[in-house]
C-alpha cells in the first residue's frame, strides 16, 4: 500500500512543524482517551484521585496553585523536549492523565457525588467548560510542541543540524507563556467550578 505523502513533500519546513504538531495531538488525545479505558479498582481509583486532588488542597492561595500547576505542567513539558525519548515519555504521561481523569470520575461515581445535582448557575457552567476546554487546549498544544520538537531535535542532531536548537529553545518560550496562561485559566476555572 502506497500512502501519497505530497502534502509532506511539498511543504515548507513552517508548515512541516506545524502539520508534526497537529499529529502529535491527535496522538497526545488518543494516548489520553486510550487511559480512560483503563479499569481500575475502588482502591486505586481512590488513591490516584486523591493524589491529583493534593495539588489544590496543598496549594490554598490563588498565587501558589497556578504556580504549582504551571511547575508540574512545565516539567512534564520539558521532559517531552528530550530528543525522541520525550516523546514516549509525553505519551506515557498524557495516557496516565487519562488514568487520572478515569480514576477521579469513578471516586466520584462511587461516592455518589456524581449522582447529586448540583445548583450551578448557567453563567457558571458556561465559564466553567469554557475554562476547562481552554485549559485543555493550551496544555494539550504545549505537550504537542514538545513532543514534535522531540522527533525534530532527534532528526536535526543526528543530521548534525544544530540550529535545530535554537528552534527548541524560541519553542520552549512559547510552551512557558501557553502554560502560564493555562495554570491561570484552569485556577480560575477550578474557583469557577468549586
Amino acid at each position: 500500500m502506497n500512502i501519497p505523502f505530497s502534502f509532506w513533500k511539498t511543504a515548507s519546513p513552517k508548515r512541516k512543524r506545524i502539520y508534526s504538531i497537529i499529529f502529535m495531538f491527535i496522538l497526545a488525545v488518543t494516548a489520553t482517551l486510550i487511559g480512560t479505558l483503563v479499569q481500575l479498582s475502588p482502591a486505586d481509583a481512590k488513591a490516584i484521585s486523591d493524589s491529583v486532588n493534593d495539588i489544590t488542597a496543598n496549594n490554598p492561595s490563588f498565587a501558589s496553585l497556578v504556580a504549582a500547576i504551571f511547575i508540574n505542567n512545565f516539567f512534564l513539558c520539558l521532559l517531552m523536549f528530550i530528543p525522541l525519548v520525550g516523546s514516549f515519555i509525553g505519551l506515557f504521561v498524557l495516557f496516565s492523565t487519562g488514568v487520572g481523569i478515569r480514576a477521579i470520575l469513578d471516586t466520584q461515581i462511587a461516592s455518589g457525588a456524581a449522582a447529586a445535582v448540583p445548583t450551578i448557575s448557567p453563567t457558571t457552567a458556561i465559564l466553567g467548560l469554557i475554562g476547562v476546554g481552554l485549559t485543555f487546549l493550551l496544555e494539550y498544544v504545549s505537550y504537542s510542541i514538545g513532543i514534535a520538537e522531540s522527533v525534530w531535535l532527534f532528526r536535526r542532531l543526528t543530521q548534525r543540524r544544530f540550529g535545530e536548537l535554537k528552534n527548541a529553545g524560541i519553542l520552549i518560550g512559547v510552551v512557558v507563556a501557553l502554560l502560564i496562561t493555562g495554570a491561570l485559566v484552569e485556577t480560575l476555572a477550578l474557583g469557577v467550578l468549586s
